[in-house]
């Protein structure tokens, strides 16, 4: 009889078994659905941020090609563009697509203009050409990832109150004195780098 029992019992656990192990197989494929997932995400995100900060990028060299013509023409209104203002982000969509593109997605909203802590920026939304790819979660082969980004365009230097801008005017920037002659000045290529006059960074 124990012999007909031990063998009942094996007979009765196999299904078990079968069960268990399609619940972990499951629940296996169920991770895996969620990291591809997390991984488009991740990388839409990589392609927001890139595609943001280029077209902000794009408004500072507009920035800095306006202070040098305003320097070479000893204008009064050089020391404006130290503001941050005046770009019309001519190259900014061009700018953000080329980034985008670079990173296997397309901008779906954007470049727009925007504000942040009073200093202007660029608000980017991307669609990724790809999609999360086969799950077992139905519908994952058709769905692509979205991500959007904001990126700042921050002046780093302080103009004194009394500033002459027809007299060489000494700049206190984040990573030190700068001074900016218009009586001296020949070449665009004599200003300083544009990183240290203007940051261009994500918003928080």
């Amino acid at each position: 009889m124990s012999r007909f029992a031990t063998w009942g019992d094996r007979g009765s656990t196999l299904p078990i078994y079968i069960w268990l192990t399609g619940i972990l197989l499951f629940v296996a494929l169920a991770f895996f659905a969620f990291a591809q997932a997390a991984s488009a995400r991740n990388s839409a995100q990589s392609a927001a941020d890139a595609a943001a900060l280029a077209a902000a990028q794009s408004a500072r060299d507009e920035l800095m090609d306006g202070l040098g013509e305003a320097l070479g023409d000893e204008a009064d209104d050089w020391l404006d563009w130290l503001d941050g203002d005046g770009f019309d982000g001519a190259d900014a969509a061009a700018a953000a697509s080329q980034l985008a593109a670079d990173n296997d997605a397309d901008v779906i909203g954007g470049p727009s203009a925007t504000t942040v802590d009073g200093y202007p920026g660029y608000q980017v939304e991307i669609e990724t050409r790809y999609t999360v790819g086969d799950t077992i979660i139905p519908g994952t082969e058709n769905q692509k990832a979205k991500a959007h980004a904001t990126a700042v365009i921050q002046p780093r230097c302080d103009i004194p109150a009394d500033a002459d801008p027809g007299k060489p005017v000494e700049l206190n920037c984040d990573g030190g004195d700068i001074e900016i002659d218009p009586g001296d000045f020949d070449d665009p290529a004599d200003l300083p780098d544009a990183s240290a006059l203007f940051s261009v960074h994500l918003a928080d």
